[in-house]
């Protein structure tokens, strides 16, 4: 969907489309709720904040609707003794944790074997440590990893190298920007138009949640409510 459709959509459910009173919404305003829009719905429906509850890939409509956002990168990785360390932060388009891999090899095997990795807790390293049955294993092929720090750390006791290290999360979603419209945050003016990456059927809800933001911040509560219950009814 075009931006220009999106800002007539929102214009139209403002009832704002013959305003000519102080109410008139300006592009930048339209910009910044959609795109703040974009990840309140993100956040929500991973985290499975809704109505129905699901949160991302525990139905085929949070998998078509959320794949687009999911990335896998590498990374290469520091030896800490007890633990691998990545040598980068965290990518700043990171969002949401979903799967670490990597493989592992040992004095007596240098044939890389896969490792199954699970996200722990930094409050729970010593305990799982010492644990019999959580504890880095790599006869197992199995270990946890920990974020501090904006990095990764996979936890081995010093007993294996870890290597080729595969990182999937889902990343921010792209910031739509309009041609020729001043940010006021910035006082920068869009030189080009950024379109929604998102499929048209949940377009029509971020623009729901656009028009609840702009309808919050200038009291106009009939128009909240019903963008509100748009947005659950059909998610």
């Amino acid at each position: 969907m075009d931006n220009a459709t999106i800002q007539l959509k929102i214009k139209q459910r403002l009832n704002k489309l013959a305003s000519n009173d102080y109410d008139n919404i300006e592009c930048w305003q339209i910009v910044e709720a959609f795109n703040k829009g974009q990840v309140d719905w993100c956040r929500r429906n991973l985290h499975g904040l809704n109505i129905v509850k699901e949160g991302d890939e525990q139905s085929t409509s949070r998998i078509d609707d959320l794949q687009v956002l999911l990335v896998e990168s590498t990374a290469t990785l520091v030896d800490r003794l007890t633990y691998y360390e990545t040598s980068v932060n965290i990518p700043v388009e990171y969002l949401r944790f979903k799967r670490l891999s990597a493989d592992a090899t040992n004095d007596c095997c240098s044939k890389p074997r896969p490792l199954v990795i699970f996200l722990a807790e930094q409050g729970n390293v010593d305990l799982l440590l010492r644990d019999v049955n959580k504890k880095p294993n790599f006869e197992w092929g199995e270990t946890f990893a920990t974020f501090m720090g904006n990095k990764i750390q996979i936890y081995t006791n010093g007993d294996f190298v870890v290597g080729n290290l595969s990182f999937t999360y889902y990343r921010q979603p792209v910031k739509i920007q309009i041609l020729n419209c001043v940010d006021p945050y910035t006082q920068l003016t869009s030189t080009s138009n950024v379109l929604c990456e998102f499929k048209d059927d949940l377009v029509e809800l971020l623009i729901d949640e656009a028009v609840k933001i702009i309808a919050g911040d200038i009291e106009s509560q009939i128009q909240m409510q019903r963008a509100a219950s748009a947005i659950e009814q059909n998610n």
